[in-house]
């Protein structure tokens, strides 16, 4: 039985991935690096302390994990107060139909606390959620399973009572691995991300309501 949905943010619930690549791009630049996608696609999902410490050792940045987080978090913030964001198309609908349906909602992100809330806030949909994790709150981000895991808990639902979207290769195998359902959203702005363990794949958030994931629970 459904009982929760969880979401990722990033690239779920706003296109915000255009975002940290631009950021993540200015920053490997400060070090002297410029990074294509192609090194950044490998990322997408994963927490940043993770990806800094192996960016940092595969290209020998100069700044340390510490100083790299300060610099991608004032990044962010500055292009995030410049730019206009708006909830990806369908998702207020589909919250709006969970919750009439009485399913327990929650944000499972790699993006820092901070980043979240402001996000949620900024689009006005904070009060849809139960419960919010960010991957720095678990001692492993994406892929592993902690952060869908915890969030299960934090929700009082079992693990296999539970369907996640997301839009990163980390993100499914992250599901998976806590042994929920997946759906996976093949958002362009995401890069290249293989989402074929999905156990769904729909191209538009929109495509998504309570009996289409009634259907494959």
């Amino acid at each position: 039985m459904l009982k929760a949905v969880i979401f990722d943010m990033d690239g779920v619930i706003v296109d915000s991935e255009p975002i940290h690549f631009e950021v993540d791009k200015r920053v490997m630049k400060k070090c002297g690096f410029i990074a294509s996608d192609d090194i950044l696609n490998p990322y997408v999902g994963v927490s940043n302390p993770e990806m800094w410490k192996d960016l940092k050792e595969k290209y020998n940045l100069i700044l340390s994990v510490e100083e790299l987080l300060k610099l991608q978090s004032e990044l962010k913030i500055e292009v995030l107060n410049e730019t206009k964001i708006e909830a990806i198309d369908g998702i207020i609908e589909l919250l709006s139909d969970l919750r009439r349906n009485k399913i327990i909602l929650a944000v499972a992100s790699s993006s820092p606390r901070l980043f979240i809330e402001t996000i949620l806030e900024t689009i006005k949909i904070r009060e849809y959620f139960n419960a919010i994790l960010s991957g720095e709150e678990v001692q492993r981000g994406k892929p592993y399973p902690d952060i869908f895991l915890k969030t299960a808990e934090m929700l009082k639902v079992n693990p296999h009572e539970c369907i996640v979207i997301e839009d990163s290769t980390n993100g499914v195998k992250a599901a998976l691995s806590a042994g929920m359902k997946c759906i996976g959203y093949a958002n362009l702005n995401s890069g290249s991300q293989d989402l074929s363990r999905a156990s769904t794949i729909v191209d538009s958030i929109c495509e998504i309501n309570h009996h289409f994931m009634i259907s494959i629970m």
